[in-house]
């Protein structure tokens, strides 16, 4: 089975780019409220619905989050059930982390990372998975929980696609800048994948990369030691 995970990160626009592109998964996994824009056939909401229907801790996200648990037909995982939201089924985190041997969950992506392996899907494409919050270190601690799990399935023969705009395992990082330490280099050695293998040679071996847009580099790998 080949299933997409979509949240609400900004890599969300390459998932509308491939339905566009006439790209079909058997099951479409929303991240929270995402099922209140797109269809969505299974939602992890891991925080307590009663976040967004009682409180307004959510931000700007409560109002969507509150129509969508209100029109939603479809099953919503999470960690505890609400009389007032029929649709709520238990996260079965005692037989995922037995079976997986490992209970690391920091965030709501990595919980529903883990139970795509735990249901032995084929194929795993990510979206909208971008870690990029103003709070930087719960940021880079959920992706580094999602990405561990993203490791743990790949282990396990199941294939990961992630979109090209997430910053998810480096998917974003130009292809001559992957590889730290070489990436210094006048002619850096460039990572590529070609007939289904990793391909690993010298920048001056490839082709000429199609031009991409570019954005202004706040901070990047070069502004490390």
């Amino acid at each position: 089975m080949k299933i997409a995970i979509v949240g609400l990160g900004g890599s969300f626009s390459d998932y509308a780019s491939a339905r566009i592109a006439s790209q079909e998964f058997d099951e479409i996994w929303g991240i929270n409220c995402i099922g209140g824009i797109i269809h969505v056939d299974k939602t992890f909401m891991m925080d307590p619905v009663s976040r967004f229907l009682d409180t307004e801790n959510a931000g700007t996200q409560t109002g969507i989050a509150r129509k969508f648990l209100k029109e939603n037909k479809k099953p919503i995982i999470t960690c505890q059930l609400d009389k007032r939201i029929k649709q709520l089924e238990l996260y079965p985190l005692k037989e995922v982390a037995t079976e997986l041997k490992f209970c690391y969950f920091n965030n709501t992506v990595a919980y529903a990372v883990a139970y795509a392996i735990w249901s032995k899907v084929k194929t795993i494409c990510l979206y909208g998975i971008d870690f990029t919050y103003k709070n930087v270190n719960m940021a880079e601690s959920g992706r580094a929980c999602v990405e561990f799990w993203c490791a743990i399935a790949v282990s396990k023969g199941i294939k990961i696609e992630i979109a090209s705009k997430s910053g998810l395992l480096d998917t974003n990082v130009p292809d001559n800048e992957k590889l730290y330490g070489y990436h210094r280099l006048d002619d850096p050695l460039v990572q590529t994948v070609q007939e289904g293998g990793l391909l690993i040679a010298k920048q001056s071996e490839f082709a000429p990369p199609e031009p991409i847009e570019s954005d202004p580099v706040i901070f990047g790998r070069h502004d490390n030691v």
